[in-house]
C-alpha cells in the first residue's frame, strides 16, 4: 500500500546502485518518490534508474563522491536547481575492509590494521556521512523539515572481530544520529539510524557457506534479511507514520542482538 504522504517527495540515497542501497532506491520510486541515486559505479547507477524509470518516476543518477565535499555540495546544487529542495537523505554508502587490530602468531606479530584500511572505511561509512546531513541540512531548514536516515549495523551495537574500523564507523553514525536529533528537531527535521543485521547482499552471499551458517544460527529468525526489508524499514521511517520517532535506533536483524 502506497503512503500518499511520500508522493513527489524529493529522496537521496547514497551508495545507490546496489545491494540495499538499490533496494531502497526502488522501495521509494514505488512510493512515487522523486529519487535522486548517488555512487561512483556509473554502470550500476545507470541499470538502477533505468529500473526506477521503468516505475513511473522522475529519478536521475548523480556520479557522487560521498568522501569529497566539493562532489556533495555540487550534487546537492544540482538537485535543488532540478526539484526545488530535498526531502530525505538516507546515507546507505559504506565498505569493508576487514583485519584484526594485531595478528600474532608463534610469538610475533604476523599482520596489523593498516593506517590506509582504517581510514578508508572511515572516510566512506563515517565522514560522508557527516558531509551529506551538512550540505542537505540548510536546505531542510529553508524547506521547514526534512528527513535524515544513517545506516548503522547491529556491530555498531555490540562489536564484531576483525572489524575496528567498520565498528568504529556504525557506533559513530549512531552517536551522530543522536546528536543531530538533539540539534536538528526543533527544525522539524527528523533523524534516525537503522541498524541491519546480516542481510543477504551480493558481498555476503559470496562468503563462504560455513560463515554463511554461522551467520544464520545467531538469529533467532533462522535466515538472513533481505535488502528489501531494511527497504522497507527506511520507508517507514521517512514517512508521517514515523512522525513522532527521531533520534532512534531500529534494528532489523531478525533477533540477532537476543541471539548472540
Amino acid at each position: 500500500m502506497k503512503d500518499p504522504g511520500l508522493r513527489n517527495k524529493v529522496v537521496i540515497i547514497t551508495g545507490g546502485a546496489a545491494g540495499i542501497g538499490r533496494a531502497t532506491a526502488r522501495r521509494f520510486a514505488e512510493e512515487g518518490c522523486r529519487v535522486a541515486i548517488w555512487d561512483v559505479n556509473e554502470t550500476a547507477g545507470a541499470e538502477t534508474l533505468q529500473e526506477l524509470r521503468a516505475l513511473g518516476t522522475e529519478s536521475v543518477f548523480q556520479r557522487v563522491d560521498v568522501t569529497r565535499g566539493d562532489s556533495i555540495e555540487a550534487a546537492v546544487k544540482e538537485l535543488v536547481a532540478r526539484w526545488g529542495r530535498i526531502d530525505v537523505l538516507v546515507n546507505n554508502a559504506g565498505i569493508v575492509r576487514d583485519a584484526q587490530l594485531v595478528k600474532w602468531k608463534d610469538g610475533s606479530v604476523t599482520g596489523v590494521m593498516t593506517d590506509e584500511v582504517f581510514d578508508s572505511v572511515i572516510q566512506v561509512n563515517l565522514k560522508s556521512v557527516f558531509l551529506c546531513a551538512r550540505a542537505v541540512t540548510p536546505h531542510m531548514i529553508a524547506a521547514g523539515g526534512g528527513v535524515i536516515l544513517n545506516a548503522s549495523s547491529v556491530v555498531g551495537l555490540y562489536g564484531n572481530f576483525g572489524q575496528t574500523n567498520y565498528v568504529a564507523t556504525k557506533a559513530g553514525v549512531i552517536g551522530m544520529t543522536r546528536t543531530w536529533a538533539r540539534e536538528l528537531g526543533r527544525y522539524n527535521i527528523r533523524v534516525n539510524a537503522v541498524a541491519p543485521g546480516f542481510i543477504g547482499t551480493e558481498i555476503l552471499r559470496a562468503m563462504p557457506g560455513k560463515v554463511i551458517e554461522s551467520m544464520v544460527s545467531h538469529t533467532p529468525l533462522g535466515r538472513m534479511g533481505t535488502p528489501e526489508e531494511i527497504a522497507e524499514a527506511y520507508a517507514w521511517l521517512a514517512s508521517d507514520r514515523a512522525s513522532f520517532v527521531h533520534g532512534a535506533v531500529l534494528s532489523v536483524d531478525g533477533g540477532m542482538v537476543t541471539g548472540t
